[in-house]
């Protein structure tokens, strides 16, 4: 290949696309660990250093390099050269393999600046915040699990859904994020960024896992790999049980099951994945704090003892490359089926004495693909990469519905439909070497987005209603991006990065006309809105390994959405925000002194407003907008290595969280301290992890809106899902 970075003796483009371009897919068609002799996509770089350097310098430098990387893989790997900007990073299985995680979502934290709560009960996906955003369950964030896209467009719950139950963390190999609108690679709910989890292809050694803890909690993994024909297959699968400290047993039951089949030659590779999941589970919603206060409810109360949900999801998909001299290509494809009954009371009972659940339901059948060609060029005597690439996208959720229920029996019907979502998109970016101090980064996108939908009934009843609700809408938007990288000097790189982005909106709303309960005619901005609102930003940034061992970043950046159209799939309406602006800072530092040592602290600064004061509103507060994050955290295992011991202690804390837009109410600062400790040997690994070591009763997370609870005692004001309390939990791990 023509183009390669000095430092890992790969080619950019192809570092890029495994750290930076998302569905890059040399990782998901192999991955091979350094000692194996199978041929993978990340062994493609290293058979390329069987082409000639330019230099012998060069040469030695890059040996040197992949040494460091083999030995100090995700945060503790160099980015310089690599990243295209500040906000962009990598973390492996080894930075979270002793990380105590209560849940799945709690993978998204091992980004800096990200946090994951609960207001409902486990097998719901998680309220995910950054940069400013109430992310909702996923809005204006993406993330791609070997290649498939998780969040949900036109979902029955919220646009953009993320449930993310269905990892099994033990077996992500690693997490490479970026944020900001600055990625060609990355289209839809991206406006605050991306994160891409790649499974591991094989494992050294079987797994057999088994954890119990406090309010009953089982868990049960086992994973194996094995040589079948010229591949590696790997198996796994999961069972977990779990009632929490609810005063409604959440009596949560999930299963995960994972087939992965991975081979390959010099320059190719193919992998093959088919996965399983379902849960069912009785929530616990958000609660009056006033009704806590005077002890009408317990901290740890339901408003509705029936509320709760199941989900299921299967998928299948496969991913290739393969590459020559001078250019590789990248593809991907997959279907999966999801279902989705979720039962929820978020109010009490303003509707009268029966209550205010609702039921959300729909299937979907969901199909895509990602296909890129890339060439590594020579124009002009600067050395070029220029990818091109095709997205393609379609969902057919059916039955897709809102019902007024009472006990889970449905009463009254809202709204019911069949949607069609069809996205399609292609790019073309260009990374152009000026110098060797100067890069830059440009990338032009181009998404279209069709949406069908068909009304079956409504609130109402009316025919007519549901014609008018019926149709089809369209958009077509062209998103540009730019970076420019100048350096390194003293192992110290500068980033410049613009770029536009989007989010599209639940298709529901970009054909009602008429509200579909009352039937009453809809006016102004809450009539077909647009299938898409854009955002676009900019960030100048600093990433920096000047001290060996530390890995650091700060970035200063900047956000502006177009408007923030949300869809109310609790009310079957669109709730209709203005522009608004965000900014902040963001400071991460990853600090590996010695190999037995290891310490990283982050942190998270933003505002967020809207760009005119909301009607009947004293203020512009971004409603539910996290003001501060906070993470760090220290690693602590046996210098001589003889023993096995390890120690982990992490600190978790956000803050300065408007809860209204006049600021009249506020979710106040959480503060979590983990535990974990244990003994890992060849054979087995013991461990022990304290959640909450600091007993906080502070919120999980909090709204404000008005509820009747209990019946007869109308309120507004604040609604709380608390933290769990204090708890430990036993682990035990044989490999065989």
């Amino acid at each position: 290949m023509k183009c390669y970075n000095r430092k890992l003796g790969k080619t950019r483009l192809a570092i890029g696309l495994e750290l930076v371009l998302g569905l890059g897919l040399a990782e998901l068609g192999f991955a091979a660990e350094p000692d194996q002799t199978v041929q993978t996509a990340e062994a493609v770089p290293a058979r390329a250093e069987s082409v000639k350097r330019k230099t012998k310098a060069k040469q030695e430098k890059i040996e040197e390099m992949e040494a460091v990387e083999v030995e100090e893989p995700g945060r503790a790997k160099d980015l310089i050269g690599i990243a295209g900007s500040a906000s962009q990073g990598e973390v492996s299985q080894k930075q979270f393999e002793h990380r105590p995680l209560s849940r799945n979502g709690e993978l998204v934290e091992v980004i800096p600046g990200a946090v994951a709560t609960q207001h409902s009960g486990s097998g719901k996906a998680n309220q995910y915040f950054l940069r400013g955003f109430n992310l909702d369950h996923g809005t204006d964030f993406t993330t791609y699990v070997d290649g498939i896209p998780m969040n949900m467009t036109t979902h029955a719950h919220g646009q953009g859904y993320m449930d993310i139950n269905s990892i099994i963390p033990e077996l992500v190999k690693k997490v490479e994020y970026g944020k900001g609108p600055y990625y060609a690679e990355v289209g839809d709910f991206s406006a605050a960024g991306y994160a891409k989890m790649y499974t591991m292809d094989k494992l050294s050694q079987g797994i057999l896992k088994f954890t119990a803890g406090q309010y009953d909690y089982y868990r049960t993994l086992v994973a194996d790999s094995m040589k079948l024909g010229d591949g590696d297959l790997l198996y796994a699968g999961e069972f977990n049980l779990y009632n929490g400290v609810w005063q409604v047993p959440e009596d949560s039951k999930k299963f995960n099951g994972q087939l992965r089949y991975s081979l390959g030659g010099e320059d190719w590779g193919l992998a093959l994945n088919a996965k399983a999941y379902s849960n069912s589970w009785t929530a616990t919603n958000q609660i009056p704090q006033a009704a806590v206060d005077n002890g009408g409810i317990g901290l740890y109360g339901s408003m509705d003892p029936t509320d709760g949900g199941e989900t299921n999801r299967y998928s299948v998909s496969s991913s290739f490359w393969n590459q020559g001299s001078d250019w590789k290509n990248d593809a991907n494809l997959y279907v999966l089926y999801t279902d989705l009954n979720l039962y929820s009371n978020f109010s009490g009972f303003t509707r009268g004495p029966g209550g205010d659940q609702i039921l959300q339901t729909e299937r979907r059948v969901q199909t895509g693909g990602h296909f890129e060609h890339t060439r590594y060029n020579k124009w002009f005597g600067f050395d070029m990469d220029n990818s091109v690439g095709l997205q393609f996208r379609n969902d057919q959720i059916m039955g897709l519905g809102l019902y007024e229920t009472e006990a889970r029996q449905i009463v009254n019907t809202v709204s019911k439909s069949n949607v069609g979502v069809t996205t399609i998109g292609t790019y073309f970016k260009n990374t152009t070497h000026w110098h060797d101090k100067v890069r830059t980064i440009a990338g032009l996108r181009g998404d279209f987005i069709n949406n069908d939908v068909e009304v079956l009934d409504t609130g109402s009843g009316s025919a007519n209603v549901a014609a008018a609700n019926s149709g089809s809408r369209g958009k077509a938007m062209i998103s540009p991006k730019l970076s420019l990288v100048i350096g390194p000097w003293y192992n110290t790189e500068y980033f410049f990065n613009i770029g536009y982005g989007y989010h599209s909106n639940d298709a529901r709303g970009t054909t009602l006309n008429y509200e579909p309960t009352s039937g009453a005619l809809l006016s102004g901005s809450s009539a077909r809105i647009t299938p898409a609102a854009w955002s676009r930003g900019g960030e100048a940034g600093i990433r920096s390994n000047f001290i060996p061992g530390l890995n650091s970043t700060f970035a200063l950046w900047w956000l502006e959405s177009s408007q923030e159209l949300v869809f109310v799939g609790d009310e079957g309406t669109t709730e209709v925000n203005g522009k608004s602006h965000r900014y902040g800072i963001e400071w991460t530092n990853y600090y590996k002194p010695t190999d037995w040592l290891t310490l990283d602290a982050d942190y998270a600064l933003t505002t967020a407003r809207f760009a005119e004061r909301p009607d009947g509103a004293t203020d512009n507060f971004v409603p539910n907008s996290v003001g501060r994050v906070i993470s760090t955290g220290i690693t602590v295992e046996d210098p001589t290595g003889s023993t096995g011991l390890f120690g982990t202690l992490r600190f978790r804390h956000f803050g300065h969280v408007p809860l209204d837009e006049s600021g009249t109410f506020w979710a106040g600062d959480t503060n979590i301290v983990n535990l974990g400790a244990g003994i890992k040997r060849k054979q087995y690994k013991l461990e022990i992890d304290v959640f909450n070591l600091l007993g906080s009763q502070s919120n999980d997370i909090a709204y404000a809106y008005d509820y009747n609870y209990p019946y007869n005692n109308p309120g507004t004001g604040i609604l709380k899902h608390p933290v769990e309390p204090r708890m430990v939990r036993g682990t035990i791990t044989i490999n065989f």
